[in-house]
């Protein structure tokens, strides 16, 4: 076998190795998204058909801030530190960050019609998939538009706590739609973001440290959906 037929046999071999890293894991980031999903939309159920539960925590200003308050804490604990814990810490963090969420996610079955909140769903889901396949497979790069989404977001969740106090209807509306966009448009951003993350953590193969990537990358993704699938709620949900 002369020397060209060992270098183009290494150079397949290598190819195959990486595009195998790379699937598996991106398969590792849509699966622990989706996981967190379900154990999300679990949580919610159980505690908003547990009325003693529900009342305890809107009775209770102290509570509710306060899960307020460690849900906050544990994700930014987790973006911050996420790669220099063990992969199994991290995902018990990130589990336990989903039924966080859970619990305050319950009260939506107090505002809004079952109906409306699976309708919600659906059209949560086919966006953020189109989204998410137009982040992965548009060849612009997107960095621009994601820092100035983010500085967007930030303007958003300044505004919002601004108008806790205000009680602006109309503020309310804009501030919803302005989510929608947002979140939108960071849900194709960060897609892109994971895919040349992934690929260049596929290099190593796939081992601790590239998925504890994998998860950080199934974490931007939860948030995108669940902060898209709120702000489409108030948009589209059927009070009761």
């Amino acid at each position: 076998m002369d020397n060209y037929t060992k270098s183009y046999d290494y150079q397949s071999s290598r190819s195959t190795d990486l595009s195998g890293a790379f699937a598996t894991l991106m398969r590792s980031v849509y699966g622990w998204m989706c996981a967190a999903l379900v154990i999300t939309a679990l949580t919610a159920m159980v505690v908003a058909k547990n009325s003693e539960i529900v009342m305890a925590i809107a009775s209770n200003k102290l509570m509710f801030w306060g899960l307020m308050a460690a849900e906050l804490g544990l994700v930014i604990y987790l973006s911050s530190r996420i790669l220099k814990m063990s992969f199994a810490t991290a995902s018990l963090c990130f589990i336990a960050y989903s039924i966080l969420n859970g619990v305050t996610m319950s009260f939506i079955f107090f505002v809004y019609t079952m109906a409306s909140i699976a309708q919600t769903f659906f059209i949560t889901a086919g966006t953020f998939g189109a989204m998410a396949l137009l982040g992965s497979f548009i060849k612009k790069d997107l960095s621009t538009l994601g820092r100035t989404l983010m500085m967007l977001l930030i303007g958003l969740i300044i505004a919002s706590v601004v108008n806790i106090f205000l009680h602006s209807s109309g503020l309310a509306i804009i501030l919803n739609y302005a989510g929608v966009l947002i979140f939108t448009g960071l849900t194709a951003y960060d897609s892109q973001k994971i895919k040349l993350m992934l690929t260049e953590a596929s290099e190593y193969g796939v081992n601790d440290q590239t998925q504890k990537i994998a998860l950080l990358g199934s974490l931007s993704l939860y948030l995108d959906f669940i902060n898209l699938f709120l702000y489409l709620l108030r948009i589209f949900g059927d009070r009761k």
